[in-house]
């Protein structure tokens, strides 16, 4: 870690949580030392890590939490880590949606990111779960001289339903909206990846909306950075095979590459060399060149 007395508390809380799970655990000194910062400033930003339930301190530092099946980080808590990553993976998946179509983005603090990366993206229809992803299109929609719509802004359908620590909607409101429409691609957030269990969740009633997502879509689009992997929720959605593409991180392990590449059926790295995502967006997306997008509906 670089001393940075300027790094943002959410940044810096970041970089302290990667050294705790990098390292096992980390002393006060020795981050005061590398951030360049008061041992009241490291101290403040533990007490936060603890409450957020990502840390558990102990004299003197703090150590990793080993997370249960059932835990599910609010959305706050989840926006600070792997920031980087998360931008480089919405732009990779970004370039895979073309203007006019259909798609789906599933709550999470991936999915926000790549919303972001789509406001310049004309005449999409964006169906969503997601509150916060929501909240960004309107935001945009309107974002012009005298309150009128933009023109070409996104159309977005949010589905409704009960609202979950990560700000998704989910439960019987949202499954019976999400099954009577059909969309091009689905870019779909996770909280864990694994072999043996495919794409997992905490939630029970997030996983049934998953699912409905899944099965609603022409093409499945995981956007998932590489502490996802080997992280196994509750419940169980959606099976490996299940998914078209994997955008991830360069963060990811020769091994775990590997492994990646042998059970999904493509696998992007965000910001290394061709792929999925660097292919224009009628190729990309599964949708034909003569097609003239997908209708949520």
């Amino acid at each position: 870690m670089s001393d940075n007395q300027n790094l943002l508390a959410e940044q810096r809380r970041a970089l302290i949580l990667d050294e705790v799970r990098r390292r096992g655990g980390v002393r006060v000194n020795e981050l005061t030392r590398r951030l360049n910062v008061s041992d009241m400033t490291v101290r403040r930003d533990l007490d936060a890590l603890a409450r957020q339930g990502m840390v558990a301190k102990v004299h003197g530092g703090a150590v990793p939490v080993t997370d249960a099946s059932t835990h599910e980080p609010g959305f706050e808590a989840k926006s600070a880590l792997e920031l980087g990553a998360k931008e480089e993976i919405a732009r990779a998946a970004a370039r895979m949606v073309r203007p006019g179509t259909a798609i789906a983005l599933s709550g999470g603090t991936t999915t926000f990111a790549l919303a972001r990366q789509l406001l310049d993206v004309p005449d999409l229809t964006v169906v969503t779960n997601s509150v916060r992803v929501a909240d960004v299109f309107h935001e945009a929609r309107y974002a012009v001289p005298g309150g009128e719509s933009r023109p070409g802004a996104a159309t977005v359908v949010l589905t409704g339903g009960v609202r979950t620590p990560s700000d998704a909607l989910v439960g019987p409101v949202a499954d019976q909206a999400i099954r009577s429409l059909h969309f091009d691609a689905l870019f779909l957030g996770v909280h864990g990846i694994s072999v043996a269990a495919g794409l997992s969740t905490p939630n029970l009633a997030e996983a049934e909306t998953n699912r409905r997502l899944v099965r609603s879509a022409r093409r499945v689009v995981v956007v998932a950075d590489h502490t996802k992997w080997g992280t196994m929720g509750l419940s169980s959605f959606a099976r490996l095979d299940e998914v078209d593409v994997l955008v991830t991180d360069a963060g990811v392990s020769p091994e775990v590459r590997e492994e990646m590449a042998e059970r999904l059926p493509g696998l992007v790295i965000a910001g290394e060399g061709e792929g999925p995502s660097d292919t224009p967006a009628t190729e990309a997306d599964g949708v034909p060149e003569d097609a003239d997008g997908g209708a949520a509906g």
